[in-house]
């Protein structure tokens, strides 16, 4: 992750403050590894948060509360206290924040007050039958936070000397594309653009002008991305295909190896418990490499 060399522009930073959630899981310490090694390339600051749910039974009794209050808390002050033994392993400093209530609202919260560019997640492995569908939670970091989320599945490292960014002519995948040049001016990233029309098959034998129509409208949207970057100097390869949005994404990703997806997320932000997009949750769901999901 070393920046590129002799260019005339000046780098910046796209993520100067990370928060990175914890939550004793070995997906989380992982995640939190690789937003070390992000908070390094960037010359970032890096916090870590775990959430204790709150206890919602009645204690009168303010001894016996305070006592239920340390028994919730203290398996998340022990997933703090390993976290910053892990960073301090990779020779990084983190502040640790202990947090209590819905894990989703206080990470977004947090993130906002802490004045935080990023929210860093890992994602638990899959049995066969939730291979596509993520967790809840993180889902719902997502539909809440108005903060790019970059989520970390498994085991998979980051990896900046290539990017997939998804695009579909949307306000927020334009946001998802400006990201990924920011990349390549910064780290020399190979950026693909990649523009997916969802035609059915059965289209094709009721009406193949509409199908022919959709895929018009994926090509304009590759056509918009390549005008756009004319004008800052910088290339990508355009890619177009036909089929599931979600699927085309993972299997473009993984034949080519990059090291991240980038896609913009539709869902509108601040509502309570919203889940986002379909397809963005089935991405991470199939996502061979991590996940930035960009705000507009």
């Amino acid at each position: 992750m070393k920046p590129r060399r002799g260019r005339s522009w000046k780098r910046t930073s796209m993520f100067k403050r990370i928060l990175a959630a914890v939550d004793g899981s070995e997906s989380s310490y992982h995640a939190l590894k690789q937003a070390c090694r992000l908070a390094h390339a960037e010359r970032g600051a890096i916090r870590v948060i775990s959430v204790a749910p709150p206890y919602e039974g009645e204690l009168r009794l303010v001894g016996v509360r305070g006592h239920v209050a340390e028994m919730i808390n203290e398996p998340y002050q022990k997933a703090l206290a390993k976290s910053e033994e892990i960073a301090d392993s990779l020779g990084i400093s983190v502040r640790a924040i202990l947090e209590q209530g819905e894990p989703h609202e206080r990470i977004v919260d947090v993130a906002e007050s802490q004045g935080c560019d990023l929210i860093v997640m890992g994602v638990r492995g899959f049995n066969p039958a939730e291979k596509l569908l993520m967790g809840s939670m993180t889902a719902r970091v997502i539909g809440y936070s108005p903060i790019d989320v970059l989520v970390v599945p498994g085991d998979k490292e980051i990896g900046l000397d290539s990017v997939l960014v998804a695009v579909d002519g949307s306000e927020s995948s334009n946001v998802a594309a400006d990201h990924a040049f920011e990349l390549q001016k910064s780290y020399g990233s190979k950026v693909q653009v990649l523009s997916v029309a969802d035609v059915p098959d059965h289209l094709y034998g009721l009406d193949p002008s509409v199908a022919q129509g959709m895929i018009d409208i994926a090509r304009r949207n590759l056509e918009d991305v390549s005008k756009r970057i004319a004008n800052i100097g910088e290339n990508a390869e355009m890619v177009l295909r036909e089929g599931e949005p979600a699927k085309i994404i993972a299997e473009i990703a993984e034949k080519t190896h990059v090291g991240m997806i980038i896609v913009g997320s539709h869902g509108r932000t601040r509502l309570r418990r919203l889940l986002m997009g379909s397809v963005t949750e089935r991405v991470i769901g199939l996502a061979p490499c991590p996940i930035l999901v960009t705000r507009a």
